[in-house]
């Protein structure tokens, strides 16, 4: 028998498993009588290339298990480049804008028109119900279904409850998501852990990411990425309104940051200083959000011996197709962000996430995964930890690979349990 791929066994169990969810709805039979339609709520950000990363994993993931299905994403964020991007790599999905108002209405005939074609409504992943107001519209105007796909939903509002008990279903991206849900009263077969749909991101701009490369002088493999974080996003920074945020909670936040951000950076610069001395190689200090590219130097660069400077580079903010064909090159990614990991590990590039505790419980897929060895709990952890480590993957690259490839492994068998437990309850 044939072996197959694991983007077939993905593709395959996915589409036995939206047949399946759908069923009750549109009248499914094991051979599908029509191509349907999805409406797709997601993009919040473009200061976050995470955030952006989210967007076409989801799509890829329906493109990949559902070809023949329609896709519409009602995109919340409105930056014209990251919809060029989108558009260039999902010709086929027709994107549509506009806000919900107070009465959960929406102007833009276009989201009407929508609301009329699509056979069920899927909110993307997050760090929370982001389109909760969204959903609201949906749930106002028509009565088909819809659900959650991969997010975190740590102790959810009382308007986000409601929401939820409505749904059809709810794939979150951690399972401590799903123990929040159990507190506020929401259980039910139809409640599962889907890993954050980043994991199924695959688009990537390898010509702009060869070309940086050459012009850097960084080698395939010869080279590691290293990405900074503050404790607490400082949003404040570059939201018109202050983020919306109080004056004690800007205080709060700036004083957080202030106390953490040497200590913390401290023991990642302890790994490249290490990295550089033993191998001559090279480190690219690199950001997951715009913000980063302004404490580079304070955290990472400025501190280090003056004979590591020359061998470190830095890179501006960029968009997750060029992260991800320079991830692909690079021999791992240390990164306190959550996400630039994600994208390594789907590029086959091994990965440490330095876990800050001010980072929600979104880090706890990686625990569900099984990639405990190379999730660092930065206030439990050593510099000398993420050394020895980062030492076992420049000298034994093969076997950091067959554990990256052991645990990425589950992501498709966790889609075809889905599956099996959808099909139970039918």
């Amino acid at each position: 028998m044939e072996n197959l791929t694991r983007r077939r066994l993905i593709k395959n169990a996915g589409l036995i498993f939206f047949t399946t969810l759908f069923e009750p709805y549109f009248g499914f039979s094991a051979t599908p009588k029509a191509s349907k339609t999805i409406l797709l709520v997601s993009g919040w950000q473009d200061v976050n290339i995470g955030d952006i990363a989210h967007t076409p994993g989801l799509l890829n993931v329906f493109q990949t298990f559902m070809p023949d299905t329609k896709i519409i994403l009602w995109k919340r964020s409105k930056g014209e480049q990251v919809g060029k991007l989108l558009k260039k790599n999902f010709p086929n999905v027709d994107i549509i804008y506009g806000n919900v108002d107070k009465d959960k209405n929406v102007e833009n005939p276009e989201v009407m028109e929508a609301l009329k074609n699509a056979d069920v409504m899927v909110h993307g992943s997050g760090p929370l119900l982001v389109a909760a107001d969204n959903l609201a519209f949906w749930m106002k105007h028509t009565d088909k279904p819809f659900g959650v796909f991969g997010t975190t939903l740590q102790n959810p509002s009382e308007d986000h409850q409601s929401i939820l008990k409505k749904a059809s279903f709810i794939y979150t991206r951690e399972t401590l998501s799903i123990e929040h849900l159990k507190k506020a009263g929401i259980t039910g077969d139809h409640i599962k852990f889907a890993p954050d749909a980043t994991f199924f991101m695959d688009i990537r701009n390898d010509q702009k990411g060869d070309q940086f490369l050459k012009e850097a002088g960084l080698e395939e493999k010869k080279f590691i990425c290293v990405i900074p974080r503050l404790r607490y996003t400082p949003y404040h920074q570059f939201n018109p309104n202050n983020n919306g945020w109080s004056e004690a909670k800007i205080k709060e936040v700036e004083t957080v940051n202030a106390a953490k951000k040497e200590e913390d950076h401290a023991k990642l610069r302890e790994a490249m200083i290490a990295y550089v001395k033993e191998t001559g190689n090279k480190v690219l200090v690199c950001p997951e959000m715009t913000y980063q590219v302004d404490i580079m130097d304070e955290l990472l660069i400025d501190p280090l011996p003056a004979e590591i400077k020359p061998f470190v580079l830095k890179r501006g903010y960029w968009f997750p197709d060029e992260a991800a064909s320079v991830y692909r090159k690079t021999l791992a990614v240390l990164s306190f962000e959550c996400h630039s990991p994600i994208i390594a590990a789907v590029n086959e590039t091994p990965f440490f996430y330095l876990r800050q505790p001010e980072d929600t419980i979104k880090g706890h897929m990686y625990y569900d995964l099984d990639f405990d060895d190379w999730v660092f709990e930065i206030e439990q952890t050593k510099g000398s930890q993420i050394t020895d480590r980062l030492r076992e993957i420049w000298t034994d690259l093969p076997a950091a690979q067959a554990y990256l490839k052991k645990s990425m492994d589950q992501v498709s068998d966790i889609y075809k349990q889905r599956v099996e437990s959808v099909m139970e309850l039918s």
